[in-house]
């Protein structure tokens, strides 16, 4: 007997959240390299080459669900090829240890690094958008990434070691 599943729409052509009678059991997300992730507690991550190779291993019957739409789109803020938190004021560019900087205001003196990273602090790995420089220098991290997903591949990584 198959599964019937849901797949609500959340980031456009790219994140899933994935639901059993309503209830949330999995994450699917496509990666730049076009292959599927589905993150489940039960099963783990595991990686797909197309649509029809998960559902036949899932043994499923997916009801894909447009993203709803809202009126406002939220804008999307980005310097050197990596997404901001907020408008950016005084961009800048570490060559030395490769981040993207910026501040919250014009004139604020916390800089923020642009991007996904990774942190580790004392419970371990931990995700971050735009962290504050201070906290990439004091912990160990992993980063820049440029998307979401590929932070969430390092982090799954990470905590695997």
């Amino acid at each position: 007997m198959t599964e019937k599943l849901s797949a609500k729409e959340i980031l456009k052509n790219k994140f899933w959240i994935v639901e059993s009678e309503g209830e949330k059991v999995a994450t699917l997300s496509i990666g730049d390299d076009s292959q599927l992730m589905y993150s489940s507690n039960n099963t783990g991550t595991r990686f797909y080459k197309n649509i029809k190779a998960l559902t036949k291993n899932l043994n499923a019957d997916i009801t894909w669900s447009p993203i709803e739409t809202v009126d406002s789109k939220p804008k999307e803020f980005e310097i050197y090829g990596f997404s901001t938190s907020c408008a950016p004021y005084n961009p800048m560019f570490n060559v030395k240890q490769r981040l993207a900087l910026f501040t919250k205001s014009k004139k604020s003196k916390s800089l923020y690094c642009a991007g996904y990273f990774i942190i580790r602090f004392d419970k371990g790995w931990v995700k971050s958008f735009c962290p504050k420089l201070i906290t990439v220098e004091r912990y160990e991290t992993e980063g820049p990434f440029k998307t979401d997903l590929e932070m969430r591949q390092q982090l799954s990584r990470a905590n695997a070691r």
